[in-house]
Order: structure tokens, then sequence, then C-alpha cells
């Protein structure tokens, strides 16, 4: 079986490309909603901070070509302050350009979509209320979505024995982002509460 992830290098580009114009549609389509301008900056920034997150701190996993980072907390910051139209384009978009700058172009598209799904998922659950423990429990219920995507890819391309050797990394992308991105979004939520106005 060929390798996903060289199939799909020389599109990683193009296809956050496609979804970064979809993504301006149904933000101006929506501008009822929204304040289109400022939402789509501020979902820019923010992708640019998860690219930025995950690139920093690299830790290369063998196994399966995949690697450890620390973007998650980002994207979790992201998804529980702004919700998740804004989580799910800093989430997808900003892992998956992490991974083209850090040299992974083949993995971008099966992050955008793994990690799109995280940002959704906890933005959506962290809108219901502002308590640690919401937080915290939209943090567990993303980070274990991301967890079984990356899971359930590997185990397709690479065999189930090396996708068991990512879990633990995941996991522990994961647990970091639950708690610093709960502990940076109660802190801007009680400090800047203004900040909720840009959406």
């Amino acid at each position: 079986m060929a390798d996903l992830t060289e199939i799909l290098k020389p599109y990683g580009e193009w296809i956050i490309a496609i979804v970064t114009v979809l993504y301006v549609v149904y933000i101006y389509a929506n501008r009822e909603r929204f304040r289109s301008a400022s939402m789509l900056a501020l979902a820019g920034i923010l992708a640019a901070l998860v690219a930025v997150a995950t690139t920093i701190i690299r830790v290369p996993t063998p196994a399966t070509g995949g690697y450890l980072t620390f973007g998650d907390t980002m994207v979790m910051f992201s998804a529980m302050v702004f919700g998740p139209v804004v989580g799910v384009f800093a989430g997808g978009v900003g892992s998956a350009l992490g991974d083209i700058m850090g040299g992974y172009p083949g993995w971008a598209p099966i992050t955008l979509v793994v990690k799109g799904l995280e940002g959704l998922l906890v933005g959506y659950i962290a809108m219901k209320n502002d308590s640690t423990g919401n937080l915290i429990v939209a943090g567990v219920i993303g980070g274990t979505a991301m967890v079984l995507g990356y899971f359930t890819f590997e185990a397709y391309m690479f065999g189930v024995p090396a996708a068991l050797t990512e879990v633990p990394v995941n996991t522990l992308q994961a647990v970091t982002g639950v708690l610093v991105g709960t502990g940076l979004a109660k802190v801007v939520k009680k400090r800047y509460p203004e900040a909720l106005d840009l959406i």
C-alpha cells in the first residue's frame, strides 16, 4: 500500500487554500450573525499562533513519521474563548500550516481534518457555559477526538502496532492542551471580556 502522506505532499497547500476560501465565503454569507471582518482577522491571527506553537517544539515519532507538538494548547484556547467557528479554522488550518512549515506537508490534509474537528468540538461544548469543569470536559472530548482521529488514520496506513505507539504521545498533547488551554481561556475571559465582542 502506498504511503498516503507521500501521495498528499503536493496537495496540502492547495487544500488549505480551498478551505480558507470556503471559510471566508461562510463567514460572509453569515455576516448577520458574525462581525465578519473582525471574525476573519481573529481566525487568521489565531491560526497563525497555532501554526507557530506547532512548529516551535517538535519531537519526531519514527514509527509513523508523525511528531509530538504543543500546538493543541492554542487550538483549545482559541476554541474555548472564541467558539467553534473560530476554533475549527484555527485548529484545522493553523495546525495544517504548522505541518507544512515544519516539513511534514503530507500530513497537512489529515491534520486539517483531525485538528479542525478538535477545535469544532471544543468550541461547541465550551460555548455552553464558562465554568472550569465545562471547559475541561470540552478539552477532554476534543482531545479524545484528536487522539482517535490520528490513531484511525495511522492504523489504516501503518498498522495497529505502529499506531499504538502514537497514542501516548497524542494523549500527552491532549492533556497539555486541556490544562494550558483551559488556564489561558479562564484568564482571558476574566481579564479581557471585551475580547468576546470581536465575534
